[in-house]
C-alpha cells in the first residue's frame, strides 16, 4: 500500500469514528436524509414543471394554465420544509458530536501523564479542546449539509437525465477522471495547510494567554511592544496558511467548473440536434435543458466543500491523536492507610526530553522515618523538586525503588498515594469558585462547614476570610488574584490541613513573602506539621535549622546528611551555603537579632499566636 492509499484508509477510518459518535442520534440522521431528499425531489421537480407547462401551451390547457402558479407555491413551501428539516437536525446532530467530543478530549487531558503538560504549552492544549474541535464541525455539519443536500440533488438530476435519455447523458461523465484528479491533489494539499494553520493557531493561542497571565509581568518591565510583536508574528503565520488554504480552495473550484461547463456544452450542442435527441415534445426537450443546467450550481458546492472536509479531518486527526494518547499509568492494586515511613533505594531519574540525556537525579538513598522532618537544600537544578514528584509518580523512576511503609510505590493505586500526599509550594493554585470551594476542593469536598472552618483557623486565615464581602462564599476570581500573596499561600496550606495526610510536602512555602505573611503562615505551617512525615524544600537555610534532618543535594546527587550544627561543624558544602545565605542576610540589612526574631518554617517553639 503506498501513502496516498494508506491516508485514503486513514481518512475513512476517522470518518467511521466520528460516525460512532452519533449512535444515539440515529432518528435525526433519518430526519436528515429525508428533509435533504424532500429539497432534492423539488430540485428535480422543476425540471417536469417547466416540461408541464410548455407542453400545456402548446396544448392550449388552459385547466393546467390555471394550475401552474399553483403548483410553484406548492413546490416552493415543499423546498423549504425539506430544507429547514433537514439543517436543523444535522444541526443538532453535529452540535453533539462537538459536545461528546469536547468532554471525551478534556477527559483525556485530565488522565494524562504530568510529563505531557511539562512538554506542551498551555495555548496548544487549550487550542486542541476549544478551536480543533470546533473544526470537526466544519465536516460534521456544513461539509455533511451541502453533500447529503447537493448530493442527492445531483443524483436526482442525473437519475432524470438518463432516464430521459441516457445516451446523450453519458457525455457527462466524460470529465469525471479529470475532476477525481484535481480534487485528489487539492485534497492532499488543503490537509497539508489546514494542519498548519491549527499549529499556528495553537502559537497565538500560546501568546494571548500567556500575555494575560503575566499582564503584571507586562506592563511593569514595558513588554507591551514585545507581546504585540509575538503576536503579530505568529497571527500573520496563521494569516498565511489561511490564504494559502483559501487560495488552493478558490483555483481547484473554478478548474472544475470549467471541465463541468465542457462537459455541459456538450450535452446541449448534442440535444440542439433533433435527429440525434430523437423524437421528443417542446416540454421534454427544454426540460432536459433545464436538468442539466441545474446541474452546475449543486456540483460547484461539492467541490467547495473539498475545503472543509479537509479542515475537519486534520482537526479530527489532531483530536483522536490525543484521545489515543495512553493515559497516565496506574500499575497500583493496594490501598494502604500509610504512616509515612518513606524509602529511597537508589533512586535514579532522566527526563525524556533531556536532549543532554542527563540524570537528573542519581544514585539517591535515603531513609525517612515516619513523622520525622527532613530538609533538602541545594543549589537550583539539584534535584529537589524532581525527588518530590517522584514521590507523587507524577514522573516515573528510570532506576532504583522508592517505598512507601516499605511497599513499592508502584504497587499502591494513584488515587490512594496521592489522597495521602499534601503539598504546599510557592505557586498557589486557586480557582475561580468561592473561598469554601477552593479549600475543600475535590475529594475533600465532602467536608463539612465545621472542618473547613476548623482547617482554616488552624491555617490562620479565618480571620480575613470573614472580612471578606460574603465570607467563606465569596468568589475568588481568577487564580485568587484578589488577594494577597499571604492570604492566597494560607488558603493553600488550609486545603492540606483539611486533607490531613500523613506525608506533608513544602516546596518554597514561604518564599517571597513580607515578614507579617511569613509570621502567620509559619504559625500554620506548624500546625500542618504536627505528626506528620514532613519533607522541606528551602533556599533560605535560616529556615530549616530545627529540621530532624538536612540533606544537602548537589546535581542529582547526596552530599551531605545530618543536622544543622552537624553540618555546619563539618564545614563542608552546607556550611559554605549557610555562610552565603547568612551575608545575603546582612546585604539586604537584616541584623542577626532581627534574624532570630524571625519564625523558622521548623522552629522548635510552639505555634504563634
Amino acid at each position: 500500500m503506498n501513502q496516498a492509499e494508506a491516508n485514503k484508509s486513514k481518512d475513512f477510518k476517522v470518518y467511521l469514528r466520528l460516525l460512532s459518535y452519533l449512535k444515539g442520534y440515529w432518528w435525526a440522521g433519518v430526519l436528515v436524509v429525508i428533509g435533504f431528499a424532500i429539497n432534492a425531489g423539488t430540485e428535480v421537480s422543476v425540471a417536469k414543471l417547466i416540461k408541464f407547462i410548455i407542453d400545456a401551451i402548446n396544448n392550449n390547457d388552459h385547466s393546467a394554465r390555471n394550475l401552474f402558479p399553483f403548483l410553484v407555491v406548492l413546490l416552493i413551501f415543499i423546498r423549504g420544509i425539506g430544507s429547514v428539516m433537514g439543517s436543523y437536525f444535522l444541526a443538532y446532530i453535529s452540535r453533539g458530536l462537538v459536545f461528546n467530543l469536547r468532554k471525551e478530549v478534556f477527559n483525556k487531558f485530565l488522565q494524562l501523564p504530568p510529563s505531557y503538560y511539562i512538554e506542551n504549552s498551555t495555548g496548544h492544549i487549550t487550542s486542541k479542546i476549544l478551536y480543533n474541535v470546533e473544526q470537526v464541525t466544519a465536516a460534521s455539519t456544513e461539509a455533511t449539509q451541502t453533500i447529503l443536500r447537493d448530493g442527492l440533488v445531483v443524483i436526482g438530476l442525473l437519475g432524470y437525465l438518463f432516464y430521459t435519455n441516457w445516451r446523450l447523458s453519458l457525455s457527462l461523465l466524460i470529465v469525471a477522471p479529470v475532476i477525481g484528479f484535481l480534487v485528489r491533489r487539492a485534497s492532499k494539499r488543503m490537509r497539508k495547510l489546514s494542519s498548519e494553520m491549527q499549529a499556528t493557531m495553537g502559537d497565538v493561542n500560546h501568546v494571548v494567554q500567556e500575555a494575560i497571565n503575566g499582564y503584571s509581568v507586562v506592563k511593569s518591565y514595558g513588554g507591551q511592544t514585545f507581546e504585540s510583536q509575538r503576536f503579530e508574528r505568529f497571527s500573520l503565520l496563521n494569516l498565511k496558511r489561511g490564504l494559502k488554504l483559501v487560495i488552493t480552495a478558490s483555483i481547484s473550484t473554478p478548474i472544475i467548473q470549467v471541465f463541468m461547463a465542457i462537459a455541459l456544452a456538450i450535452v446541449i450542442w448534442i440535444a440542439l440536434r433533433p435527429e440525434i435527441l430523437g423524437d421528443t415534445t417542446a416540454g421534454e426537450f427544454v426540460a432536459y435543458l433545464t436538468a442539466a443546467g441545474l446541474l452546475s450550481r449543486p456540483i460547484r458546492s461539492l467541490t467547495d466543500v473539498n475545503e472543509k472536509i479537509q479542515r475537519g479531518l486534520a482537526a479530527a486527526h489532531s483530536i483522536f491523536n490525543i484521545i489515543d494518547m495512553p493515559s497516565e499509568q496506574d500499575s497500583g492494586t493496594q490501598s494502604p492507610v500509610l504512616t509515612g515511613k518513606i524509602g529511597f533505594e537508589q533512586v535514579g531519574l532522566r527526563y525524556s526530553q533531556d536532549a543532554d540525556n542527563k540524570m537528573a537525579i542519581q544514585n539517591f538513598n535515603l531513609q525517612i522515618k515516619a513523622g520525622e522532618t527532613v530538609a533538602l537544600v541545594g543549589r537550583s537544578g539539584a534535584g529537589k523538586t524532581s525527588l518530590v514528584n517522584l514521590l507523587q509518580r507524577f514522573q516515573p523512576v528510570t532506576s532504583g525503588k522508592i517505598t512507601l511503609d516499605d511497599i513499592a510505590l508502584e504497587d499502591i493505586k494513584l488515587s490512594a498515594l496521592r489522597s495521602q500526599v499534601s503539598t504546599v509550594s510557592q505557586q498557589v493554585i486557586l480557582f475561580d469558585r468561592t473561598v469554601r470551594e477552593n479549600i475543600a476542593y475535590g475529594q475533600l469536598a465532602s467536608k463539612t462547614d465545621e472542618e473547613i472552618i476548623a482547617a482554616a483557623k488552624a491555617a490562620y486565615a479565618h480571620d480575613f476570610i470573614m472580612a471578606l464581602p460574603q465570607g467563606y462564599d465569596t468568589i475568588l476570581g481568577s487564580q485568587g488574584n484578589s488577594l494577597s500573596g499571604g492570604q492566597r499561600q494560607r488558603l493553600s496550606i488550609a486545603r492540606a490541613l483539611l486533607k490531613d495526610a500523613p506525608i506533608l510536602i513544602l516546596d518554597e512555602a514561604t518564599s517571597a513573602l513580607d515578614n507579617e505573611s511569613e509570621h502567620y503562615i509559619q504559625a500554620a505551617l506548624q500546625n500542618a506539621m504536627k505528626c506528620r512525615t514532613t519533607i522541606v524544600i528551602a533556599h533560605r537555610l535560616s529556615t530549616i535549622e530545627q529540621a530532624d534532618r538536612i540533606v544537602v543535594m548537589d546535581k542529582g546527587r547526596i552530599m551531605e546528611v545530618g543536622r544543622h550544627e552537624e553540618l555546619l561543624a563539618k564545614n563542608g558544602l552546607y556550611a559554605q551555603m549557610y555562610q552565603r545565605d547568612f551575608d545575603h542576610d546582612l546585604d539586604i540589612g537584616l541584623g542577626t537579632e532581627d534574624q532570630a526574631d524571625s519564625d523558622a518554617i521548623i522552629p522548635s517553639a510552639k505555634p504563634a499566636p
